[in-house]
């Protein structure tokens, strides 16, 4: 029998740090902060295999990132960014 492989695809959201919510030193961002792939605003995954952060490009560690739902996001530790700082989340999904 041949093996299936799964389906696997990603979706991108996009936005900077000057859209986040100060709570402490962390930042929340709702998803209507980002705009998707197409240019638009969507919900976040509902369950999601995998999470990658990018802050400026460079992938961030698991433990930056708590609290994602479908309709946020929280950076730990994110009030230390530039506002004009790229934020990109990644969502893996199956």
């Amino acid at each position: 029998m041949p093996l299936t492989k799964p389906f696997m695809a990603g979706r991108r959201f996009t936005t900077t740090a000057s859209t986040g919510t100060v709570a402490g030193a962390d930042l929340t961002f709702a998803n209507t902060d980002f705009t998707d792939d197409a240019g638009g605003v969507s919900t976040f995954p509902s369950s999601p295999a995998v999470v990658n952060l990018y802050i400026n490009a460079l992938l961030q560690t698991s433990d930056t990132v708590t609290g994602v739902t479908t309709t946020s996001i929280t950076i730990v530790g994110g009030t230390i960014l530039d506002p004009a700082t790229p934020i990109v989340v990644e969502f893996i999904i199956n």
